[in-house]
């Protein structure tokens, strides 16, 4: 783009008024990050490649096409001009339907024009307008069309483009071959006339790159060819310059030929309008209950997840993430496929629940703020789930596959990271919303939807994402038997422009979620079999406990746990006594404790804590010699060691964990402590570390209006200070003033409280007198703070070099 038409879009932007500028940085936030200086500043940020490329990428198939037809005109076009160059690409059909497609072209045109216009890429009157500065460079090539002929030939030998004129239009011309090749094949009868003669093999794979891609891969591209040696199609069309050879293996399509081929239309169909989203209906009812149970189950699926993690932590890998058989083991616990085990630590990991201890050799925890997410109500935790999942830029769907090394990729690995990952899902979230209430949309309707919205993403990418969106948000509870439940179209609203802002007497996603989550259960059903019941989603604190003190044997409508011995002493080893055991049992369960789960209960517990264990290494104590008497004795104690201290004391150099460990597979219930001897609690909830929660991803979310409304007054402001600022004053003529230190000193001080211009004397740093003009602002430490008008800029001045002070005539 030249100078001049930089210079005419920084006009055209200086003259926007402070509503259309605040209305460019809420459509392009990411122009005031930090805020420019002055306009010039934020025109020139505005035409960036970078800038250009993230505006571009949220256009829609039918705004891009507006942008890509000003870019191919060689000026300004009028807006009749360009409603008429788009609309030789509608479909045609009977008069009726053309007259409803013209309505729908003025409509979508406006509207296009006016938001291109809005956010800058493209700018002036209706009667000139022109695409902004970068945004040609940015689209090349537009319209799926190849370089221009003169692009494409340039390379070509003088000899070899004489030769090829020589066969398609004999005669002599004073213009150099190229520029004479690139005219003729802007004639459309001249290639008309070529296409004639070729066969139709060759004409079949004009047709093909005529619609993009424009180019392809021929082996022998540059090879000397000539119309009549022509054996091949693509000889052919090489011989008369309707292919042109841009490498040794790769030929382009000239843009003058595409054009032509095409008919004078530069879109094959240009829809103004979105496609229908196809789907199947659903009672929007019932899909609101089922996403409801979904969402509970993800919640207490996490809540699980993070209580698992608490007393047994999985490692961290060297590489980070999650090591492939502790995703396996995680998934058989939580009873839940792999994918959706992945699904649910990283949303928890989104959402600030569970990190890492350490970059190496460390484990991942929950963090502190799991705590405080645990106490709150399901639908305020679910919201907090939610919310993380829809603006996370990592894609849990791609866990399991290999990368380009062949490496697998893990859950919470880096590589997991999509920096489009956010915005496709919420652009997903977004199509279901549009679908209506009560419609279930097809995968494939949402995702030809979704590639009307961003012509420009990778398509395979943004399929994929499309596709794993649709899968997690059923399990996450946002979407209830594939169609968007109530709550999660409101959790769409805190994602604008995704969402359609809140209304007066809308409420948010806990609020939409709290009435249609089953009501928690504080009861269970003991039986003589060892097993609880649960015949709901039990409250909170009563499915810690029952998760610390029984094992899950079933899943369900009702949840059955088992207890069992081991899951008993994990009760105790975390502080609790048998009596508080039986305690909580009989105040949560509706039938009287069976005498088989009493008897379990004060059996283990009156073995446990007989031995104890503690650092020696490691050491075993018992007030009975009896009993370290059978441990020294059995042969399985062999490896650990012991010696005996004392009637009462064994000493062992293995590890204290270890050592438990070993006494409880030969049968014994020791428990550990402490230095100083008492009994080590191993509290479910002791293991935590610090984290936060993820940033959100690349997906667009709207600045707040007071920092859009402050940006625009400073960049106002810069740009007023910019445009008054004053050129180098020359210094007067004359002795250089010099006067008294105190008299300097009074006189500047009088300045800057009066705001006068002075007249000094200074030494620079080789010692030489210099005449200055200043405008005094400030004097403190020995130094003045002046604009000199003289450099017409600020600059700090050593008191001590000024030799004196005239006033200004």
């Amino acid at each position: 783009m030249s100078d001049g038409m930089s210079g005419d879009f920084t006009a055209w932007l200086r003259g926007r008024a402070d509503e259309q500028l605040r209305a460019l940085v809420a459509a392009r936030p990411e122009l005031i990050m930090p805020v420019p200086p002055h306009i010039e500043g934020l025109a020139a940020r505005a035409g960036t490649p970078s800038a250009i490329g993230r505006a571009l990428d949220r256009l829609d198939r039918f705004s891009l096409s507006v942008v890509e037809t000003l870019t191919l005109q060689p000026g300004p076009v009028a807006y009749p001009d360009l409603r008429a160059i788009l609309a030789r690409a509608l479909p045609h059909g009977s008069r009726a339907e053309e007259r409803r497609r013209g309505h729908a072209l003025d409509a979508a045109l406006r509207d296009a024009v006016d938001r291109l216009r809005e956010a800058c890429l493209i700018f002036g009157p209706d009667e000139a307008l022109l695409p902004a500065p970068g945004v040609t460079e940015a689209l090349d090539p537009p319209a799926g069309l190849g370089p221009p002929a003169a692009d494409v030939f340039r390379h070509h030998p003088s000899e070899a483009l004489t030769a090829l004129l020589a066969d398609i239009a004999p005669g002599d011309a004073p213009d150099p071959p190229v520029r004479r090749l690139a005219a003729l094949l802007a004639e459309s009868g001249t290639v008309e006339r070529l296409v004639a003669e070729v066969s139709p093999q060759a004409r079949a794979a004009l047709d093909e790159l005529a619609w993009g891609p424009p180019s392809g891969r021929v082996a022998g591209a540059r090879r000397e060819v000539r119309t009549a040696t022509a054996r091949s199609p693509i000889e052919e069309l090489l011989a008369r310059g309707l292919l042109g050879a841009t490498g040794e293996e790769t030929v382009a399509l000239p843009r003058e030929v595409a054009l032509i081929l095409r008919g004078g239309r530069l879109h094959r169909d240009l829809s103004p309008g979105p496609p229908q989203i196809d789907g199947v209906a659903r009672d929007q009812a019932l899909a609101d209950r089922t996403a409801a149970g979904q969402a509970f189950a993800f919640v207490r699926t996490v809540e699980e997840l993070c209580e698992l993690w608490s007393h047994d932590p999985p490692g961290v890998l060297r590489a980070g993430g999650l090591a492939v058989r502790d995703l396996k083991r995680t998934a058989q616990l939580l009873d839940l496929p792999e994918w959706t085990a992945g699904l649910v630590v990283e949303v928890a990991h989104a959402a600030g629940l569970v990190a890492s201890a350490g970059s190496v050799d460390g484990e991942w925890l929950p963090t502190s703020a799991y705590d405080v997410w645990r106490i709150k109500a399901t639908e305020d935790r679910w919201a907090l789930l939610a919310s993380a999942w829809a603006g996370m830029d990592r894609a849990p769907g791609l866990i399991g596959e290999r990368d380009e090394r062949d490496r697998p990729i893990n859950a919470l690995h880096p590589d997991l990271r999509r920096s489009a990952a956010s915005e496709v899902r919420l652009r997903t979230l977004s199509v279901l919303a549009a679908a209506g209430p009560g419609i279930a949309p097809t995968a494939a309707s949402v995702i030809g939807r979704l590639a009307w919205e961003q012509p420009r993403r990778r398509v395979a990418q943004r399929d994929r994402l499309a596709e794993f969106a649709l899968r997690e948000a059923e399990h996450v509870g946002v979407t209830g038997l594939g169609v968007l439940s109530g709550h999660g179209r409101a959790l769409l609203r805190a994602f604008p422009p995704y969402g359609s802002p809140y209304a007066a007497g809308q409420g948010g996603p806990a609020e939409l979620l709290a009435p249609l989550l089953p009501e928690p259960v504080d009861r269970v059903l003991l039986q003589a079999d060892l097993t609880a019941v649960a015949p709901g989603p039990l409250v909170s604190d009563l499915a810690r406990w029952l998760a610390l003190a029984a094992d899950v044997e079933s899943k369900g409508g009702a949840t059955v746990y088992r207890f069992g011995e081991g899951s008993i002493r994990r009760a105790l080893d975390a502080g609790q006594s048998a009596d508080e055991l039986l305690s909580l049992l009989e105040r949560h369960s509706a039938t009287p404790v069976p005498q088989p789960l009493r008897y379990l209960i004060t059996d283990v517990a009156r073995r446990h804590g007989r031995i104890r264990v503690g650092t020696a290494s490691a050491y075993i104590r018992c007030d009975d010699p009896a009993v370290l008497d059978e441990v020294v004795a059995d042969r399985r104690a062999a490896v650990l060691r012991l010696r005996r201290l004392a009637p009462t004391v064994l000493a062992s150099k293995t590890s204290r964990a270890t050592l438990v460990d070993a006494l409880r597979a030969m049968g014994y219930a020791p428990v550990a402590e402490s230095l100083e001897g008492d009994m080590l609690v191993a509290r479910a909830d002791a293991r935590r570390t610090e984290g936060q929660p993820l940033a959100r991803g690349g997906a667009a979310i709207a600045p707040d209006p007071d920092m859009v409304a402050a940006a625009v007054r400073a960049i106002r402001a810069g740009d007023d200070a910019h445009l008054a600022r004053r050129g180098p004053t020359d210094a007067p003529r004359g002795q250089v003033p010099r006067s008294p230190s105190a008299a300097t000193i009074s006189a500047l001080q009088e300045a800057i409280r009066q705001g006068t211009r002075v007249w000094i004397g200074y030494l620079d740093s080789q010692g030489h007198a210099t005449s200055r003009i200043l405008e005094p602002a400030r004097m403190e430490g020995g130094y003045l703070t002046a604009y000199d008008e003289t450099r017409a800029a600020v600059h700090r001045f050593a008191l001590h070099r000024i030799t004196g002070i005239a006033d200004v005539n």
